[in-house]
């Protein structure tokens, strides 16, 4: 069984080129259902059944593991199935039938165009200060994913054409995204001090105070700090700017299909959560204004 997981995993690194990140996460899913199967006698993936994986993911909800958890592990068993399949080592891929508890869906939080001024308008003095501003700008203004963010390099942003290249994308696709004036203002100002902190050597556009690329841990931990600063009642996390960058867009423009390019969605309906919480802002507004949006005591 290790055998194949290994070279499954080797395919989705070589081939369909998935991050690191998502590597480690297939690996970690797959190696704790293989454990789980090998224990109870199973000594290859043909021999897995329905009622193996249904025994598996029952034992795992038992234990306190969620819906979301469960079905990110499932599609991971049913991908590897597949690919044994695809290799002919299998008849029949048994995932393909088994269903994961449904998850709840849940709306991303967002911050009020005012909290985001808060926080990008907040004065920087000090180089990380500087730093961390054009992070933010650049996260609001172009709603990168926190791994996009951390991969750029100098060279994928072009200040005189107002735009970033996205090259690291989820599944290694790549974009071009739109750069607004404020955040290339603060790259500007953060970009004519990176000499005096960045190694001769280092690519990355964002450097920790070692010279070196700074990594996803520190934007957040960074950005955590900046919330106790500031003041902010909820949770701070890199997401949540992304989430306020396509709710806040949407609202304004209406246009969901030019919000799922920015983004990098491969699917719209992926997208089409922003317009829950666009329509749930506008029901706000009409129990708050309506007359007789609520009953009356």
């Amino acid at each position: 069984m290790e055998t194949a997981l290994d070279a499954y995993l080797r395919q989705l690194r070589d081939q369909r080129r998935i991050s690191p990140h998502t590597l480690d996460a297939y690996r970690r899913d797959l190696t704790r259902i293989a454990c789980f199967f090998q224990a109870r006698g199973v000594t290859d993936w043909g021999q897995v059944d329905e009622t193996a994986i249904r025994l598996y993911l029952r034992q795992r909800h038992e234990a306190g593991v969620g819906p979301a958890t469960l079905q990110r592990e499932l599609a991971a068993l049913r991908g590897l199935l597949n690919h044994l399949l695809r290799l002919r080592r299998l008849e029949d891929n048994p995932a393909a039938r088994v269903r994961a508890p449904k998850k709840a869906r849940k709306l991303p939080g967002v911050l009020s165009v005012d909290e985001v001024a808060a926080l990008v308008e907040a004065e920087a003095v000090t180089p990380l200060e500087r730093r961390d501003r054009a992070m933010w700008e650049l996260f609001y203004s172009s709603g990168l994913r926190l791994g996009e963010l951390v991969a750029l390099d100098c060279s994928d942003l072009d200040l005189a054409g107002g735009e970033v290249r996205v090259r690291h994308g989820k599944g290694g696709k790549e974009r071009l995204v739109p750069v607004g004036l404020c955040a290339r203002r603060a790259l500007q100002h953060w970009l004519g001090i990176r000499p005096r902190l960045a190694a001769a050597d280092e690519a990355a556009l964002f450097v920790n105070r070692f010279g070196q690329r700074l990594g996803r841990r520190g934007v957040q931990q960074r950005l955590a700090q900046w919330a106790r600063r500031l003041g902010f009642q909820q949770p701070l996390h890199p997401h949540l700017l992304r989430h306020s960058f396509a709710s806040h867009l949407l609202e304004s423009s209406g246009d969901l299909r030019a919000v799922q390019e920015l983004l990098g969605h491969a699917d719209i309906a992926t997208t089409q959560i922003y317009t829950h919480l666009d329509f749930q802002q506008l029901a706000s507004v009409y129990d708050r204004a309506h007359p007789r949006a609520k009953r009356r005591h």
